[in-house]
């Protein structure tokens, strides 16, 4: 959930390259997604996350848009 980065953070499970992902996808949150995937080591994880019922990546989401 968007409200558990900053602990994640601090704890420095979210650290170096990870930190502007999770920044830029908390952005798009703020901004109105209810949701965002990402795995960028999957080639497609958009369309697999899409076309799915498992998922393709970690979903970050506000808290009721579920």
């Amino acid at each position: 959930e968007v409200s558990e980065i900053e602990g994640y953070k601090q704890a420095g499970v979210i650290a170096g390259g990870m930190l502007p992902k999770i920044e830029g996808m908390a952005d798009a949150i703020y901004k109105g997604a209810t949701g965002v995937i990402i795995d960028g080591r999957v080639p497609h994880s958009i369309l697999l996350e899409m076309f799915s019922d498992r998922g393709a990546g970690t979903m970050f989401y506000r808290r009721g848009s579920r």
